[in-house]
Protein backbone atom coordinates (compact mmCIF):
# COMPACT_ATOMS: atom_id res chain seq x y z
CA UNK A 1 0.00 0.00 0.00
CA UNK A 2 1.09 3.30 -0.89
CA UNK A 3 0.53 4.71 2.77
CA UNK A 4 2.74 1.80 4.72
CA UNK A 5 5.50 3.17 6.13
CA UNK A 6 6.36 -0.17 8.11
CA UNK A 7 5.94 -3.71 7.25
CA UNK A 8 6.92 -7.60 8.03
CA UNK A 9 6.45 -10.05 5.31
CA UNK A 10 6.95 -13.81 6.24
CA UNK A 11 9.28 -12.99 9.34
CA UNK A 12 10.93 -15.31 11.54
CA UNK A 13 13.07 -14.76 14.60
CA UNK A 14 14.89 -17.06 16.16
CA UNK A 15 17.53 -16.46 19.51
CA UNK A 16 20.57 -19.02 19.21
CA UNK A 17 21.37 -19.93 22.75
CA UNK A 18 23.71 -22.81 24.82
CA UNK A 19 20.45 -24.47 25.23
CA UNK A 20 19.09 -24.67 21.69
CA UNK A 21 17.32 -22.61 19.21
CA UNK A 22 14.08 -20.80 20.30
CA UNK A 23 11.70 -19.29 17.55
CA UNK A 24 10.16 -16.18 19.17
CA UNK A 25 7.72 -15.13 15.65
CA UNK A 26 7.42 -17.46 12.88
CA UNK A 27 6.02 -16.09 9.54
CA UNK A 28 4.55 -13.05 10.54
CA UNK A 29 2.72 -10.52 8.48
CA UNK A 30 1.43 -7.20 8.69
CA UNK A 31 1.73 -3.38 7.94
CA UNK A 32 1.35 0.09 10.20
CA UNK A 33 0.07 2.83 8.05
CA UNK A 34 0.70 6.83 8.22
CA UNK A 35 -1.21 8.21 10.89
CA UNK A 36 -2.51 5.22 12.23
CA UNK A 37 -2.64 3.68 15.74
CA UNK A 38 -1.76 0.22 16.17
CA UNK A 39 -2.31 -2.51 18.94
CA UNK A 40 -0.67 -5.94 19.35
CA UNK A 41 -2.25 -8.33 21.90
CA UNK A 42 -0.89 -12.05 22.48
CA UNK A 43 0.01 -14.16 25.25
CA UNK A 44 2.54 -13.33 27.65
CA UNK A 45 5.73 -14.53 26.45
CA UNK A 46 5.20 -14.44 22.93
CA UNK A 47 7.37 -12.36 21.76
CA UNK A 48 5.52 -9.18 21.43
CA UNK A 49 8.55 -7.06 22.24
CA UNK A 50 10.61 -8.81 20.29
CA UNK A 51 8.51 -7.36 17.05
CA UNK A 52 9.45 -3.35 18.55
CA UNK A 53 12.92 -4.69 18.24
CA UNK A 54 12.86 -6.06 15.06
CA UNK A 55 10.70 -2.95 13.78
CA UNK A 56 13.82 -0.55 15.52
CA UNK A 57 16.40 -2.37 13.48
CA UNK A 58 17.99 -3.29 17.12
CA UNK A 59 17.52 -6.84 16.08
CA UNK A 60 17.68 -9.01 12.51
CA UNK A 61 15.57 -11.33 11.47
CA UNK A 62 16.10 -14.24 10.64
CA UNK A 63 14.03 -15.07 7.90
CA UNK A 64 11.70 -12.72 5.58
CA UNK A 65 11.79 -8.98 5.40
CA UNK A 66 11.45 -6.40 7.02
CA UNK A 67 10.44 -2.90 5.03
CA UNK A 68 10.41 0.78 6.46
CA UNK A 69 9.73 3.42 4.14
CA UNK A 70 12.45 6.03 3.48
CA UNK A 71 12.97 8.64 5.77
CA UNK A 72 10.63 7.50 8.58
CA UNK A 73 12.59 7.71 11.95
CA UNK A 74 11.03 5.48 15.47
CA UNK A 75 10.98 6.70 18.51
CA UNK A 76 10.62 3.94 21.57
CA UNK A 77 8.99 4.38 24.85
CA UNK A 78 9.42 1.72 27.32
CA UNK A 79 7.39 -0.19 29.75
CA UNK A 80 9.30 2.38 33.09
CA UNK A 81 9.56 5.60 32.00
CA UNK A 82 13.80 5.45 32.49
CA UNK A 83 14.51 9.12 33.61
CA UNK A 84 17.67 9.91 34.95
CA UNK A 85 17.23 10.67 38.41
CA UNK A 86 20.31 13.01 38.68
CA UNK A 87 18.68 15.03 35.62
CA UNK A 88 16.27 17.44 35.88
CA UNK A 89 12.90 17.29 33.43
CA UNK A 90 14.42 19.85 31.04
CA UNK A 91 17.45 17.49 30.78
CA UNK A 92 16.11 14.41 31.21
CA UNK A 93 14.14 15.71 27.62
CA UNK A 94 16.86 17.06 25.87
CA UNK A 95 18.51 13.83 26.45
CA UNK A 96 18.05 12.62 22.83
CA UNK A 97 19.16 15.85 21.26
CA UNK A 98 22.88 14.97 23.21
CA UNK A 99 22.93 11.30 21.84
CA UNK A 100 21.78 12.81 18.22
CA UNK A 101 24.17 15.71 18.59
CA UNK A 102 21.21 17.86 17.18
CA UNK A 103 21.27 19.56 20.15
CA UNK A 104 20.64 23.22 18.49
CA UNK A 105 18.68 26.07 19.52
CA UNK A 106 15.84 25.29 17.71
CA UNK A 107 15.56 21.98 18.09
CA UNK A 108 15.49 23.00 22.36
CA UNK A 109 12.71 25.08 21.63
CA UNK A 110 10.55 22.87 20.08
CA UNK A 111 11.24 20.15 22.73
CA UNK A 112 10.70 22.40 25.40
CA UNK A 113 7.48 23.91 23.62
CA UNK A 114 6.12 20.29 23.33
CA UNK A 115 6.77 20.00 27.61
CA UNK A 116 5.00 23.57 28.22
CA UNK A 117 2.39 22.60 25.67
CA UNK A 118 1.29 19.62 27.43
CA UNK A 119 1.78 20.51 31.14
CA UNK A 120 5.37 19.92 31.70
CA UNK A 121 5.78 23.92 32.11
CA UNK A 122 5.66 24.18 35.85
CA UNK A 123 8.23 21.48 36.19
CA UNK A 124 10.84 21.48 34.17
CA UNK A 125 13.73 22.19 36.57
CA UNK A 126 12.66 19.17 38.94
CA UNK A 127 13.75 15.94 39.66
CA UNK A 128 11.69 12.94 38.39
CA UNK A 129 11.57 11.63 41.83
CA UNK A 130 9.69 15.17 42.96
CA UNK A 131 7.00 13.82 40.13
CA UNK A 132 3.81 11.63 40.45
CA UNK A 133 4.11 8.56 37.98
CA UNK A 134 1.64 10.08 35.33
CA UNK A 135 3.94 12.98 34.88
CA UNK A 136 6.66 11.25 34.88
CA UNK A 137 5.02 8.87 32.08
CA UNK A 138 4.51 12.03 30.32
CA UNK A 139 7.58 13.36 30.23
CA UNK A 140 9.21 10.30 29.48
CA UNK A 141 6.46 10.45 26.04
CA UNK A 142 7.72 13.72 25.85
CA UNK A 143 11.41 13.12 25.75
CA UNK A 144 10.71 10.62 22.83
CA UNK A 145 9.09 13.31 20.68
CA UNK A 146 11.94 15.57 21.17
CA UNK A 147 13.80 14.18 17.87
CA UNK A 148 10.76 14.62 15.81
CA UNK A 149 10.28 10.49 15.20
CA UNK A 150 8.04 9.63 12.48
CA UNK A 151 6.36 6.57 14.19
CA UNK A 152 6.43 5.78 18.00
CA UNK A 153 7.36 2.09 19.41
CA UNK A 154 5.07 1.69 22.51
CA UNK A 155 6.41 -1.09 24.84
CA UNK A 156 3.61 -1.76 27.23
CA UNK A 157 3.99 2.29 28.11
CA UNK A 158 0.98 1.57 30.76
CA UNK A 159 2.40 -1.51 32.56
CA UNK A 160 3.76 0.08 35.68
CA UNK A 161 1.36 2.60 36.50
CA UNK A 162 -1.84 1.93 38.96
CA UNK A 163 -4.93 1.48 37.75
CA UNK A 164 -6.44 4.41 37.90
CA UNK A 165 -3.30 6.72 37.20
CA UNK A 166 -3.30 4.59 34.11
CA UNK A 167 -6.12 5.28 32.70
CA UNK A 168 -5.97 9.03 33.07
CA UNK A 169 -2.11 8.68 31.39
CA UNK A 170 -3.53 6.25 28.68
CA UNK A 171 -5.70 9.33 27.90
CA UNK A 172 -3.13 11.82 28.00
CA UNK A 173 -0.45 9.66 25.93
CA UNK A 174 -3.19 9.38 22.91
CA UNK A 175 -3.98 12.97 22.64
CA UNK A 176 -0.36 13.91 22.76
CA UNK A 177 0.17 11.15 19.54
CA UNK A 178 -3.39 12.48 18.02
CA UNK A 179 -2.25 16.03 18.47
CA UNK A 180 0.74 15.62 17.06
CA UNK A 181 0.13 13.17 14.53
CA UNK A 182 2.24 10.53 14.87
CA UNK A 183 2.28 6.90 14.04
CA UNK A 184 2.26 4.39 16.58
CA UNK A 185 2.28 0.92 17.32
CA UNK A 186 1.58 -0.56 20.69
CA UNK A 187 2.34 -3.99 22.05
CA UNK A 188 0.04 -4.61 25.31
CA UNK A 189 -1.74 -7.55 26.91
CA UNK A 190 -4.37 -5.59 28.16
CA UNK A 191 -7.40 -5.88 25.84
CA UNK A 192 -9.55 -3.04 26.78
CA UNK A 193 -6.31 -0.60 26.35
CA UNK A 194 -6.13 -1.90 23.16
CA UNK A 195 -9.41 -1.56 22.25
CA UNK A 196 -9.58 1.96 23.52
CA UNK A 197 -6.74 3.23 21.82
CA UNK A 198 -6.47 1.73 18.05
CA UNK A 199 -7.72 2.02 14.67
CA UNK A 200 -6.33 -1.51 14.19
CA UNK A 201 -6.04 -4.72 16.52
CA UNK A 202 -3.89 -7.12 15.57
CA UNK A 203 -4.08 -10.39 17.64
CA UNK A 204 -0.77 -12.73 18.25
CA UNK A 205 -0.83 -16.23 18.37
CA UNK A 206 1.24 -18.48 21.29
CA UNK A 207 5.17 -18.31 20.36
CA UNK A 208 6.55 -18.50 18.03
CA UNK A 209 4.05 -15.78 17.35
CA UNK A 210 2.11 -15.16 14.27
CA UNK A 211 -1.14 -13.20 13.39
CA UNK A 212 -4.25 -15.29 14.11
CA UNK A 213 -6.52 -11.80 13.56
CA UNK A 214 -7.11 -8.57 12.63
CA UNK A 215 -9.64 -6.05 13.26
CA UNK A 216 -10.84 -2.42 12.31
CA UNK A 217 -12.31 -0.75 15.14
CA UNK A 218 -14.51 1.61 14.08
CA UNK A 219 -14.49 4.58 16.26
CA UNK A 220 -15.15 8.29 16.16
CA UNK A 221 -10.91 9.79 16.09
CA UNK A 222 -12.56 12.49 18.34
CA UNK A 223 -13.57 9.81 21.14
CA UNK A 224 -10.83 9.83 23.75
CA UNK A 225 -9.97 6.13 25.32
CA UNK A 226 -11.70 6.84 28.31
CA UNK A 227 -14.73 7.66 26.67
CA UNK A 228 -14.49 4.46 24.24
CA UNK A 229 -14.81 2.45 27.32
CA UNK A 230 -18.22 3.63 27.43
CA UNK A 231 -19.35 2.87 23.92
CA UNK A 232 -22.17 0.29 23.59
CA UNK A 233 -19.75 -1.64 21.40
CA UNK A 234 -16.60 -2.19 23.64
CA UNK A 235 -18.03 -4.86 25.16
CA UNK A 236 -18.35 -6.70 22.23
CA UNK A 237 -15.01 -5.91 20.63
CA UNK A 238 -13.53 -7.69 24.45
CA UNK A 239 -15.40 -11.02 23.98
CA UNK A 240 -14.50 -11.47 20.33
CA UNK A 241 -11.03 -10.36 21.27
CA UNK A 242 -10.77 -12.35 24.38
CA UNK A 243 -12.01 -15.84 22.51
CA UNK A 244 -9.51 -15.31 20.18
CA UNK A 245 -6.41 -14.45 22.24
CA UNK A 246 -7.45 -17.77 24.52
CA UNK A 247 -7.74 -20.05 21.20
Amino acid sequence: MKNQILSFKDVTMIYHTAQGETAAVKDLNFYVQRGEFVAIIGPSGCGKTTILSLAAGLLNPSGGKISVADNVTFGYMLQKDELFPWRTIEKNILLPLEIKNTHTAENRKKALDLAIKYGLGDFLKSYPDQLSGGMRQRAALIRTLASDPTMLLLDEPFSALDYQTRLNVCDDVYNIIRSEKKTALLITHDISEAISVADRVLVLSKRPAHVVGEHVLHFDANTKPLQRREEKEFSGWFEMLWRQLNV
